[in-house]
C-alpha cells in the first residue's frame, strides 16, 4: 500500500504569498483537469484572491461541456500583473497549448500526478502514486484546513472519477483513495450524479464513430496489443462531439489476451494524437515518454506534429515489439 505525498510547504508558502493567480491546465482538458482547476480556483477566491482559469481547449468530452464558460483563453497583460501561475493535471508549460506562452516568466507552481515529464515549476507537486489531480487538491485543502464545499467535493470527486474510470483502474494499494472519495461522498459529491454525467449526453455519430474504429482494429504479438486508427476524414464526418475514448479502450481491453491498447488519431491532416492503454503490467507511460508524450502507467498519451498515421504507425508498434518480444 502506498502513502499519498502531503502538498510541500513551499507550494502552502506560494498560495499565501500572492493574491492574484492564473490556472493552467492541459490541452483538450478532461474531468480531472477541470475539476482540479475549478475546485483550486474556488479555494484561491475563498481565501480572497482574484484568479484567471484557462484553458487552450478544445472542449471536445460532453461531461466537461458546462465548464466550458468558466475558462478564458486569452492571458492579458492586465491579467498577468502581479499574479503567479498553477498549471495543474500537467508536466510542462508546452503541454498546456499556446495558451502556456503567456505566462513565460511568472512565478510558477506545479501540481500533477503524472511521474513522467519536465516538472518545470518553481515549486512543484508531483506524486505519481495518486490516481487523480483532484486528489492533490483534496490533500491542499486538509492541509490548509478548509472545509471543501458541496460544489468543491463535486468537482474534486468528478476528477476523481474521470481519471480512476470510475474506481476501475484501481487494485488492493487504493485504500487511501477509497477513504478520500468516502470523505467526499459525506460532503455532498454524488456517485450517481457523477456518473450520469460522465456517460451520458453522447450523439449518435459518436457511437457510429466508435464501430468505425472498432471495425479496423487488429491484433499484434499473439494478441496482446489491438491496434487501430482514426483518420481526419472520419473525425470530419462524424464530429468530434461527445467523443467517447474512455468507452472504446474499455471495449478494446475486455478482449481476452489483451494487455494493450493504442489508438492513433490523426486529428489534423498534419498531426497526430496516440492513445495508450494497459490492463495491468505494461508501463505506457514510458512509451509514451520514448516519444515525447506523457501519462501514468496504464494510460497515456503522445502528440505528434508534421505526420501521417501511416508513418507514425510502425514507430508505435517497434515500441510494443521491445515489450512484447522479450
Amino acid at each position: 500500500m502506498f502513502e499519498l505525498l502531503p502538498p510541500p510547504a513551499a507550494l502552502l508558502d506560494f498560495i499565501n504569498k500572492y493574491k492574484k493567480f492564473i490556472l493552467l491546465g492541459h490541452k483538450e482538458p478532461d474531468g480531472d483537469c477541470v475539476g482540479s482547476q475549478l475546485a483550486l480556483a474556488s479555494l484561491l477566491r475563498g481565501l480572497g484572491c482574484t484568479v484567471l482559469c484557462c484553458s487552450d481547449g478544445p472542449f471536445k468530452r460532453t461531461e466537461i461541456l458546462p465548464y466550458k464558460d468558466q475558462f478564458s483563453s486569452v492571458i492579458t497583460e492586465n491579467d498577468k500583473k502581479d499574479a503567479a501561475a498553477i498549471i495543474v493535471d500537467c508536466s510542462m508549460p508546452e503541454r498546456t497549448g499556446k495558451i502556456g506562452e503567456s505566462i513565460t516568466g511568472m512565478p510558477l507552481a506545479l501540481i500533477d500526478h503524472h511521474a513522467v515529464g519536465d516538472h518545470c515549476g518553481d515549486i512543484n507537486y508531483v506524486d505519481g502514486n495518486s490516481p487523480a489531480t483532484t486528489i492533490l487538491i483534496y490533500k491542499i485543502f486538509r492541509a490548509l484546513n478548509i472545509k471543501p464545499s458541496k460544489n468543491e467535493v463535486e468537482l474534486l470527486f468528478f476528477g476523481l472519477c474521470t481519471d480512476t474510470g470510475f474506481f476501475k483502474h484501481l487494485d488492493d494499494s487504493s485504500a487511501e483513495i477509497f477513504q478520500i472519495a468516502s470523505e467526499l461522498i459525506k460532503a455532498g459529491a454524488s456517485p450517481k450524479t457523477t456518473f450520469a454525467l460522465m456517460n451520458g449526453g453522447k450523439t449518435l455519430n459518436s457511437r457510429l464513430l466508435l464501430g468505425t474504429i472498432l471495425s479496423k482494429a487488429k491484433s499484434y504479438f499473439n494478441g496482446k496489443l489491438i491496434f487501430s486508427t482514426e483518420e481526419y476524414e472520419e473525425s470530419v464526418c462524424f464530429g468530434m462531439e461527445s467523443r467517447d475514448s474512455d468507452m472504446l479502450y474499455q471495449l478494446l481491453q475486455s478482449v481476452d489476451g489483451v494487455e494493450a491498447v493504442a489508438i492513433i488519431r490523426q486529428e489534423t491532416p498534419d498531426d497526430c494524437t496516440v492513445g495508450l492503454r494497459s490492463r495491468d503490467w505494461v508501463d505506457v507511460a514510458k512509451i509514451a515518454g520514448s516519444l515525447g508524450g506523457g501519462g501514468h502507467k496504464n494510460a497515456a498519451g503522445i502528440l505528434k506534429k508534421g505526420i501521417k498515421i501511416s508513418e507514425l504507425q510502425p514507430v508505435i508498434l517497434a515500441e510494443f515489439k521491445k515489450i512484447f518480444s522479450v
